[in-house]
């Protein structure tokens, strides 16, 4: 009886080792196979990312031809291929307006935009607001009323102003606070920016 029980568990032993080795083999076959495809998958991907484009963009009146990538922003096209530096880049941080450009008219942040997004729209920057050497009623407003201390976020406030105005020429106080709401100044200047804002949405501006 003895050695029978003895046989008998030696031969289970036996079989649920086996039983386990292929199990483990099988997963890391499976694995194996999983992670190749991962990376041929990933590898597809990279290729069809990395492939650069010319695209043209229409900014400030002007036909421009660059050359991106899929996941070029348009903040990083205005800055580094066009070299208009008024919109500004806070290292990823894009919820501030620094970067606020007008695009077909509406104030829009340029580092949330895929440059092949922007493809057959007119886009605006700060600097169309000064061009021909005339300033235009917001920045001259700015100035009168100190709506600026450091000035990082001027532009962005600048031109969202201006998109402001655009659609609402006779805006109340309140319909301007909210208006420039995507807009924020660290330095607290709220005060001359938005007096700016109303004198010329009283004075039609």
């Amino acid at each position: 009886m003895s050695g029978r029980n003895e046989s008998s568990r030696g031969s289970t032993s036996f079989s649920r080792r086996s039983f386990l080795k292929g199990s483990g083999a099988a997963l890391a076959a499976t694995a194996a196979a999983t992670r190749g495809e991962d990376a041929q998958a990933q590898q597809q991907q990279s290729n069809v990312v990395s492939g650069a484009t010319q695209i043209t963009l229409n900014v400030n009146g002007e036909d421009r031809q660059v050359t991106v990538e899929p996941r070029t922003s348009l903040l990083d096209v205005l800055r580094g291929e066009l070299q208009l530096t008024g919109c500004k880049d806070l290292q990823d941080v894009y919820v501030d307006g620094a970067d606020t450009v007008m695009i077909d008219g509406k104030a829009t942040y340029a580092g949330t935009v895929l440059a092949l997004q922007a493809q057959g729209k007119k886009i605006r920057t700060v600097e169309s607001l000064a061009a021909g050497g005339k300033n235009d009623p917001v920045i001259e407003g700015f100035v009168k009323h100190d709506g600026m201390q450091c000035g990082y976020c001027t532009p962005g406030f600048v031109v969202a102003t201006r998109a402001l105005l655009d659609k609402n020429p006779k805006a109340t106080l309140e319909e301007i606070r909210e208006g420039l709401g995507g807009n924020i100044c660290r330095c607290g200047t709220y005060d001359g920016i938005t007096k700016c804002a109303l004198e010329l949405a009283k004075g039609g501006a």
